[in-house]
């Protein structure tokens, strides 16, 4: 007799409607970005951004590095969305303002524990070394990075990255009910890109890109030493909330880290 466990599970496995999430994720952002680069500063920030990649791609280790992480996070996204998301689907369609809500709910949620890992697990703190300096350095060996260097990390960043946004996704299904397509779509496109972006070499700083232009250099600050602030991905929000805003002079807490920073080349 087959286990009601097993007849939940299979029962509460969307796994159509996870490819069909899966499928979305890829291909709204090829549409949208050949859109975008019809807008001058976008285009402009794609071909800097690309040829600067295509210049770093000369060096072996680097794309040795990108080439590793693209295997790794092949299998990461087997894993997530054949085993997990779909457990977190629903193929009702929530109210505009549901959506809306589910979407800022689950990007604050995972904001706000991305910057305490990437805070107290990657750096070093007024406290104590992140125990995973070591793996985090890998990534800021880039000072001055370009878009595709938000790839340019440790395998295990990408599974702690990854697994920190699905879990997220995971335990507020239980609270929240389960999320449709669309709410995962969107916000997987944003924390994947806004997070792409903050890496962006971008050079155009007037309305209505001054955000955009904020954005990227608030991290490329957080980049410039291995013990700056901004440690948050989504928003800054947390940053200030917590004096962590790094402005290219360092955080407030920063005053109080006597230890030197780790040596990274």
């Amino acid at each position: 007799m087959t286990s009601p466990i097993l007849i939940s599970l299979w029962e509460n496995y969307q796994i159509k409607l996870s490819l069909i999430t899966l499928a979305g994720i890829f291909l709204i952002p090829l549409v949208t970005r050949r859109l975008f680069n019809l807008i001058p500063a976008f285009a402009q920030a794609d071909k800097l951004n690309s040829d600067t990649f295509a210049t770093k791609m000369q060096k072996p280790a680097y794309a040795e590095n990108q080439s590793w992480n693209r295997k790794w996070s092949l299998l990461f996204l087997v894993i997530i969305f054949g085993g997990i998301v779909p457990f977190a689907l629903t193929p009702a369609l929530p109210s505009w303002w549901k959506l809306l809500l589910d979407c800022f709910v689950i990007l604050m949620v995972y904001d706000f524990f991305y910057y305490l890992t990437h805070r107290y697990a990657f750096h070093q703190s007024e406290q104590f070394d992140g125990p995973l300096i070591w793996m985090h350095a890998v990534h800021h060996r880039q000072h001055n990075p370009c878009r595709w260097d938000s790839s340019y990390i440790h395998p295990l960043e990408i599974a702690i990255g990854l697994g920190l946004y699905v879990a997220v996704i995971f335990a507020l299904s239980f609270m929240m009910g389960k999320f449709s397509v669309p709410t995962i779509v969107v916000t997987w496109i944003a924390f994947s890109h806004i997070n792409l972006h903050n890496h962006d070499l971008w050079e155009t700083d007037k309305f209505p890109f001054k955000y955009w232009n904020h954005a990227a250099e608030m991290h490329h600050n957080h980049h410039a030493r291995f013990t700056g602030g901004n440690y948050a991905t989504i928003t800054l929000l947390y940053d200030w909330m917590f004096g962590t805003l790094d402005y290219g002079k360092g955080p407030r807490t920063a005053a109080r880290i006597k230890r030197p920073a780790p040596v990274v080349d």
